[in-house]
Parts: C-alpha cells; structure tokens; sequence
C-alpha cells in the first residue's frame, strides 16, 4: 500500500464513480481500476460494491477512508511544513471552536492570521463540545476549543479558562436579579442547551447536571432558538452570561448569580496526542491562546484563567 494507492482509493470513495475519480486525478479508469484491485488483493477484502451506476463503499472501504484521509492529510501537512519551513507560515489548519469561543475570537484570529501569516489556509467551524473526540480522532479538525473535556489518552486537552455559571432568563421568570441556590433555581421552568448528543459542556459538576436534567422540561442545542425562547418567557436558562450579551445588554432579558453551590464550566484547548507538530499548528495554537487571554483581559469575555 502506498500514498498513491490511498490517494486513488479517496477519490473514488468522495466521488463514488471511478470514472468521476479519474477526472480529479487526471489518470485513465483503467489504471484507477487496477489500483483499486491491487489495493483489494492486498487487503484481502473488497472495498467497494460495483453498481450499474458507480460504487458504494463496503464497511471495510469505509473504515480504510477513516485512515486514508487522516494519512493524506497528515502528509500534505508534513509536506507543507517541511517545504516552508525557512520562509512563512504556510498550509492548512481547522480549528473546532464552541460557541462562546468562536463567539469571542473568532474574528480576531482570522484577522490576526491575514496580517500575519497570508499563506496559511484556515477553517474555523463551530463545533459541539460532546462531539470535540470524534472529530479529531478522525481529522475533520485538528485543534479545538471546547468544554468539559473527560481525559483520554488520545488527547491532549489543557485548560484555558473558567467561566461562572448564572441564571438567564426574563426578570417576570427568574424572581428578581439577587443571587439564587441551585436547589431553589430547580423549581423554575428550565431549559438546557445541548451540545450534540450530551449536555455535558453545561457545567464541570455531572451530579447536578443531572439533577438539572431531570427538572428541565426542554433541551435545545441551537443558541439563536435558546434566546428566542428565553424572550417568550418559556422558561429560564443556567449558562454563561457571554452567550446571551447581546439580549442582557438590552435588558430585555436579566442574570441571577448561582449558589449553594456556584457553577463553573472548563474551556479547554485540544490536539490529538501523537499530532506530528507542524510551525502551522504550533503559530495558530499559540494565537488562539493569547488571543483568549487577551479577551479575558479586556473584560470581553467574562472568564478567568485556568490555573
């Protein structure tokens, strides 16, 4: 198996006909085909199912895909590093960020990398914290910024900043503006904002978070549908003031300090660990922690530095 072969096998598993798969790599079908056969024999195993009208990947062709893109890119990336490493900053880097990180710099990293680095190639997606494993394990992004991070040996996942939890919500739903226990906050109506398949990016503590699951009538995980509910008055939110700033800057909706006991939630800065360092990835790492710093000391980002 070589870099060729899995070169061949990725374009004809994205565009699921060989013939399209010959047009991207300027090769004739012929000899894509015998790639893909050799490939086959060696591995033992068919790797796609031949339909009258392209393929389909077999469960073998799509867990070799898994490996395949994580290889290719690995090797572009190495390749791009290597080739600038006496000039700029070049290649191609994908920053996983939550919401509240892509919310706060964002912008200012995709500035910071134009003045800067105007060869290097950055994707920034927004991505739920529950879902941070699955997509570096699998290369669709190489760095992240996401919350509540479990330890796995897989990653690197350090700690960047704390932020406080409070109650969010309409003054008419929430009972005033003074500080609240968590007990006494169970018995308002609640909703919960879900990242993905979990809601564990809500706060560090899973026993309460719990229990804050079992009284919450609603779980949303879309932010634009959590602040329009939240001006309706369905109900109240525990979660992070930056979120919801723009709508508590009006005053339209208002917070309540948590206690009995206060809650916090983690962000933290991750990388898969046996990530080969690249000067790309080591130049957009270092922005994205001083530029979160740089938040948390301008007061735009209402956090502190994890220790």
């Amino acid at each position: 198996m070589d870099s060729r072969q899995l070169r061949y096998f990725a374009a004809i598993f994205e565009e699921g006909a060989l013939a399209r798969a010959a047009v991207r790599e300027r090769v004739a079908v012929s000899a894509l085909s015998r790639h893909l056969a050799n490939l086959e024999a060696e591995l033992g195993t068919p790797l796609f199912e031949r339909l009258l009208r392209g393929v389909r990947p077999t469960a073998s062709g799509a867990r070799l895909y898994e490996h395949a893109r994580m290889i290719l890119r690995s090797m572009q990336a190495a390749s791009a590093d290597i080739r600038d490493a006496e000039n700029e900053v070049a290649g191609e880097i994908s920053v996983g960020f939550a919401h509240s990180a892509v919310k706060a710099i964002g912008v200012p990293l995709m500035q910071r990398v134009s003045q800067t680095y105007p060869k290097l190639r950055l994707h920034l997606s927004e991505i739920f914290s529950g879902s941070t494993t699955v997509q570096l394990a699998s290369s669709e992004v190489d760095l992240t910024l996401t919350y509540n991070q479990l330890p796995d040996p897989r990653f690197r996942f350090q700690p960047i900043l704390d932020e406080e939890l409070v109650l969010v919500g309409r003054p008419d739903v929430v009972g005033g503006r003074g500080p609240i226990s968590f007990d006494a906050l169970l018995d308002l109506p609640l909703i919960i904002l879900r990242q993905g398949l979990n809601t564990r990016a809500v706060m560090d503590d899973p026993s309460l978070l719990k229990r804050l699951e079992e009284r919450a009538q609603f779980q949303i995980n879309s932010i634009v549908a959590i602040g329009d509910s939240l001006l309706s008055g369905i109900g109240c939110l525990v979660g992070t003031e930056f979120i919801l700033k723009d709508h508590i800057d009006t005053g339209k909706l208002v917070t309540r300090p948590i206690v009995k006991p206060k809650l916090n939630r983690t962000l933290y800065i991750g990388e898969l660990s046996d990530r080969p360092a690249t000067f790309a990835f080591e130049a957009v790492r270092q922005l994205c922690v001083e530029l979160t710093v740089e938040a948390i000391e301008t007061k735009r980002w209402s956090a502190t530095l994890a220790h």
